[in-house]
């Protein structure tokens, strides 16, 4: 697909000023606007970029069987709309299985990333005994796609409390329930089965951009063991532990968030 457009195909929204230029990627079951909380403050001094993934928010047309049926197409969104940008080099700031999207367009482009920080990240998310942790069984999934196809609402219920964490604030818990409800539903259920089914742990030993993992302590989708494991097989990775609940910690605790990301933006050493 031409890079041409692509910012408009894919909602983005370019804004600030500076030198240094920052891109959020999102993860399954939302769309951009789940950076409300962290990516304005860094528009003062900073060019910040978000955008949807293909077949979420505003860029539902964007979506296309085959070139979404593996990461490797929402990667190539990725490279797309940087280079509809004319960003040139970025720290990118993506979450959960975004984090994977923007290595893979790393490993393909590693010219255009200078940092890579991953939010709750995880590269496989069905447990692989002995030696994986990845949080689920098969069999837990297959009831969740189950649900997704049979009532979305009751679906969106077991999800949110997940995602956001069931200590923190009911109506972000809502918030993120709206937004899977909101979701299209024949898309959801791919991008959904994509995300929790993929394997992508060989690529974490081919990384060659400097990394950051944020990887919160009570986290029911990608548990602490994940965090370990990536950064185990990261070469050069920096693993930075929040002992918050739940797996968005850019809803939940966006100051806390912003922090970490000016960390990497000031290049001190983290841990």
């Amino acid at each position: 697909m031409d890079s041409g457009h692509a910012l408009q195909r894919h909602h983005a929204a370019l804004r600030g000023e500076g030198s240094t230029a920052l891109v959020f990627v999102h993860g399954f079951g939302c769309d951009r606007d789940i950076w409300r909380f962290v990516a304005p403050a860094f528009e003062p001094g900073h060019r910040t970029l978000v955008y949807d993934h293909a077949g979420c928010g505003r860029a539902v047309a964007a979506w296309d069987v085959q070139r979404h049926a593996s990461l490797s197409g929402y990667a190539a969104d990725l490279l797309d709309v940087l280079d509809d940008a004319r960003l040139g080099r970025v720290v990118c700031v993506a979450h959960s299985i975004g984090g994977v999207i923007a290595l893979l367009a790393a490993e393909e482009r590693p010219e255009l990333f200078e940092h890579v920080l991953m939010l709750a990240p995880s590269p496989r998310f069905i447990n692989d005994p002995p030696d994986y942790v990845g949080g689920f069984e098969r069999a837990d999934l297959d009831e969740m796609f189950h649900l997704m196809e049979s009532n979305q609402f009751g679906w969106a219920q077991f999800l949110a409390p997940m995602a956001i964490g069931e200590a923190n604030p009911a109506h972000l818990v809502q918030q993120f329930q709206a937004a899977l409800c909101a979701l299209e539903p024949r898309i959801a259920r791919h991008f959904a089965r994509l995300a929790f089914l993929v394997d992508e742990r060989a690529l974490f030993s081919r990384v060659r951009v400097p990394t950051t993992i944020v990887q919160s302590l009570q986290d029911s989708i990608a548990p602490r063991d994940v965090g370990q494991w990536m950064h185990r097989h990261m070469a050069g990775s920096r693993l930075r532990e929040i002992d918050i609940s739940g797996h968005c910690p850019h809803v939940s605790h966006p100051d806390l968030t912003i922090d970490l990301i000016r960390e990497v933006l000031d290049g001190r050493t983290l841990g």
